[in-house]
């Protein structure tokens, strides 16, 4: 059968993700991995999940094990609701919030909501891997802003809406994650959100914020979500996820926004999955009533910070003058940056025979750009790891300089 002449364009437009295919390769235990998102899973919490699902299958056996409403269970969202407005100040109702298979799914859906294709839609550059491949399957012209250590530049948005608006089009939105991006590290400071906000309202575009990393903060001082600074005016919309600070296995996320909105998501979720796992959802509803929740993540704070801490302290014994790295105030990244001479994707092929591996940063732009960066993962390698893999890594480059 010619499969070829039966795809879809959406088919044809799709893309593999570098980092997925990259994990293939490197599965070999004799590689120190640096290269995935991946939580530590020693820091799972096995067995309160296992003592919170036995009370949801005791207690709410029927509708644990029956379908769930699109929209999600009452049980989490009351919850949802509670944590929102206790760890951000945000005030939701039941209407403004939709729980969603992970923000993956929320991505695909944003996507599908905004864009057709050749719709122009603007990013961080660079910006996260998964919401490109989102964006490009749905056909988005994806347009990158330059960033520097303090996120997306304002100026460099500006001027790319000014660019559209110059040739008659529309931005449908603008694709942020402002709290230790992936993959830089870098956080947007609150002076600058509200400059970017005033920006997309000028140009009567929304933001689309993307938040999975934001609880997971080391040291520094909170800036307030751009749903939040928006105060409920229908500008932001913004998605949560619990996979990087519960486990990933629950593929468990919520979006909050103008109500309006969040009912095209339930449309276009009820062809996609009809409901997120019922039974998943009641067991996390229980885990936040019962209060575990941000105790478990005080938990990820101090261990991964000391990781953090560890792999700066390794880079600044290791790595030669000329490479440069950002100082993450939060989350499960940071962003090494070589000589602009070197391309970090054939460094890798190099790396990975010294059995060390990264993520070479040119995926991460939009316009494939740039290769001189990579990202590096701190949360999953044991200390041994960081310190052995870096040294490896630090050998690679010396060699290749």
């Amino acid at each position: 059968m010619d499969y070829k002449r039966l795809y879809s364009k959406v088919v044809g437009r799709s893309k593999a993700s570098a980092i997925r295919e990259l994990l293939k390769i490197i599965a070999r235990p004799d590689i120190i991995s640096f290269a995935g998102g991946l939580p530590a899973p020693d820091l799972f919490p096995t067995h309160e999940v296992s003592e919170i699902m036995q009370h949801v299958l005791t207690h709410t056996p029927q509708e644990a094990l029956q379908y769930g409403t699109t929209e999600g269970q009452s049980a989490l969202k009351k919850e949802l609701i509670r944590l929102l407005k206790e760890t951000e100040n945000i005030t939701v109702s039941m209407e403004n919030l939709l729980v969603v298979s992970a923000s993956q799914q929320a991505l695909d859906m944003s996507a599908r909501a905004f864009v057709d294709a050749g719709d122009a839609v603007i990013t961080a550059s660079p910006t996260y891997l998964g919401a490109l491949q989102a964006f490009q399957a749905a056909g988005a012209d994806i347009i990158g802003a330059d960033s520097d250590g303090q996120g997306m530049l304002p100026s460099a948005l500006e001027s790319r809406l000014a660019e559209l608006k110059a040739q008659g089009r529309i931005c449908k939105f603008i694709y942020l994650v402002p709290d230790f991006q992936n993959p830089t590290g870098t956080t947007i400071p609150e002076e600058r959100r509200i400059e970017i906000l005033n920006i997309a309202k000028k140009y009567n575009t929304i933001i689309l914020e993307d938040s999975p990393y934001r609880q997971v903060r080391f040291e520094g001082k909170t800036q307030r979500t751009f749903y939040a600074l928006d105060e409920g005016n229908g500008n932001v919309i913004t998605m949560f996820t619990f996979s990087k600070v519960l486990v990933p296995g629950f593929r468990l996320g919520y979006i909050i926004g103008p109500e309006e909105v969040i009912r095209k998501y339930v449309i276009l979720k009820q062809a996609m999955d009809l409901c997120t796992s019922p039974i998943l959802q009641l067991a996390t509803a229980e885990y936040l009533r019962s209060g575990r929740l941000l105790k478990h993540i005080d938990r990820l704070v101090q261990a991964y910070r000391v990781k953090r801490d560890l792999m700066i302290k390794t880079l600044e014994e290791v790595m030669p003058k000329e490479i440069t790295w950002t100082h993450p105030e939060g989350g499960l990244f940071l962003w090494l940056t070589l000589p602009k001479h070197m391309d970090a994707t054939e460094l890798l092929k190099k790396a990975v025979e010294n059995k060390v591996a990264f993520v070479a940063g040119v995926d991460f732009y939009p316009a494939l750009n740039v290769k001189n960066d990579m990202r590096l993962n701190f949360s999953y390698s044991s200390h041994e790891q960081i310190t052995e893999g870096l040294k490896r890594l630090a050998q690679t480059i010396k060699e290749n300089m």
